[in-house]
């Protein structure tokens, strides 16, 4: 009696399998701690609310069960609430969504989709293209790797779908030192509420001080390099079991769709439209949104920050989408992948809050302990590396770059200050070492994974796994880069 030898997922058969790389059994045993132990990000934040209470009681004298109610409690919905940076970060994911989800940038999308030949190949596209649009905006760049990735997989078979989303999520890594970066954008706004910059020292930070310095474009670079090759050596022999029937039919309605010519349910052809759909179809609103939001660009003198990348993101997105009734809906539907995020964010408003309660005006709060225990005995040459060390702990309680800004900021500008380092290029330096440590954490953290995984459909199990490599990688490219930058 004979038997058909089994077959893996690139046609070998059992025995004719390849011998796993180091690389490659690590990353199996990552992801397999990670399908054991990780909860639902929810959950997670729900954990982490804890964890901080434990250390408020703990290293917070005089700490009383009411005081920590009532600082939670403004943090998620009273005084001290993040609603409108969490509201600032919502409109740039969904602008950058938008921007990706336009006729012209989707076309490229499907060309660069049909360019893969194995999941190797499909894995380093979707880093590439995540990368770049990171370096330009991270609301964008966050989308597009799972956007490109669900177009991949779509059209390869054999393929493990987890590990093709996780190399594109590896490209956010990039953000902190792109043009987007809160935390340096927030450094040139003089009315911004996070430059803790300019509120200690009255002096702005320009982005040639901090992005735009050789310290982190030649890390970017470095960056770039090292996470391909990791993309490659980590690439799994099985195939994911994924509902590929799914994936596959909502290309094809989003195909149709396009083939259409419509993007709307309208009246059939011939029919006399209503002045209202005339209205929605008035292709010169969008233009005229453009041409105002260009001209307040030009007007500003080109000013980047926050809400400046907002405004740009949403009025191309306008102009590529043609019509105001396709942006409208492409504009929507990109917003139903924020759902998490509303979730989460009050939650985590409250470890904020958490963190700056005290008791009293004698007792330093929970996040001014850690802080100051951190640089406490730094030099002009190790704060910054001590500073992204702290910012990797902190990034785990506050996983978002302008709010993590605003609870370490503080601390690392006046222990700067207390080296007798106040000048904007050190002060930038340190700015950025506070950045760095947040996007090696975000590999480790999964809030910002959530809409990545609704564009998926993925779990966090699925991904966070191949992102524990990453985040390895990007500690040890980070470290050396602020150990050097103090003497640059």
């Amino acid at each position: 009696m004979s038997s058909t030898p089994k077959t893996g997922p690139r046609g070998a058969t059992a025995a004719e399998a390849p011998r796993k790389t180091l690389i490659q059994r690590f990353t199996d045993l990552c992801v397999r701690y990670v399908e054991r132990f990780m909860p639902d990000p929810f959950l997670f934040a729900v954990i982490l609310t804890l964890v901080v209470v434990v250390m408020i009681v703990l290293w917070v004298p005089h700490a009383s069960p009411q005081g920590i109610l009532e600082g939670w409690y403004q943090g998620v919905w009273g005084t001290n609430n993040i609603f409108t940076f969490a509201l600032q970060m919502v409109l740039i994911l969904v602008s950058g969504y938008t921007l990706a989800e336009a006729p012209a940038v989707k076309k490229g999308l499907n060309w660069l989709a049909s360019k893969p030949r194995n999941q190797i190949e499909g894995a380093l596209m979707c880093f590439g293209a995540a990368a770049v649009a990171n370096i330009l905006n991270w609301g964008l760049g966050l989308v597009v790797g799972a956007l490109l990735g669900r177009r991949i997989f779509a059209r390869l078979s054999n393929a493990n779908f987890g590990y093709m989303i996780a190399a594109g999520y590896m490209g956010y890594m990039l953000w902190t030192n792109g043009f987007s970066s809160s935390i340096a954008l927030a450094n040139t706004d003089p009315t911004s509420k996070l430059n803790v910059i300019y509120t200690a020292t009255h002096q702005l930070v320009p982005l040639e001080l901090t992005i735009l310095q050789p310290y982190s474009w030649v890390t970017v670079i470095v960056l770039i390099v090292a996470l391909a090759l990791l993309v490659w050596k980590m690439a799994p022999h099985e195939a994911d079991a994924v509902d590929r029937e799914a994936l596959l039919g909502a290309d094809v309605l989003e195909a149709g769709a396009s083939s259409a010519g419509t993007l709307q349910a309208g009246p059939t052809a011939g029919a006399r439209r209503s002045f209202a759909e005339r209205l929605e179809g008035l292709w010169i609103l969008n233009v005229l949104l453009f041409l105002a939001g260009a001209a307040y660009f030009v007007i500003s003198g080109f000013n980047l920050n926050i809400s400046s990348m907002v405004m740009l993101f949403t009025i191309l997105a306008a102009l590529l989408h043609g019509t105001p009734i396709r942006f409208i809906r492409a504009f929507t539907d990109a917003a139903k992948t924020c759902g998490p995020l509303l979730l989460q964010y009050p939650l985590y408003g409250g470890i904020v809050g958490l963190l700056a309660y005290a008791p009293d005006a004698h007792t330093k709060p929970l996040q001014a302990v850690i802080s100051a225990s951190i640089v406490a005995g730094a030099t002009s040459a190790t704060l910054p590396f001590l500073n992204f060390l702290g910012s990797i702990i902190i990034s785990l309680f506050v996983p978002s770059g302008g709010g993590h800004w605003g609870v370490q900021g503080p601390i690392a500008v006046e222990a700067a200050r207390q080296l007798g380092e106040s000048s904007p290029a050190y002060l930038g330096k340190v700015s950025m070492s506070v950045a760095a440590g947040e996007a090696v954490a975000n590999m480790i953290q999964p809030f910002w994974l959530l809409p990545v995984l609704a564009i998926a459909k993925l779990s966090v199990r699925k991904v966070m796994g191949y992102t524990v490599a990453a985040f390895l990688v990007g500690f040890v490219i980070f470290s050396i880069t602020m150990l050097i930058m103090p003497h640059v």
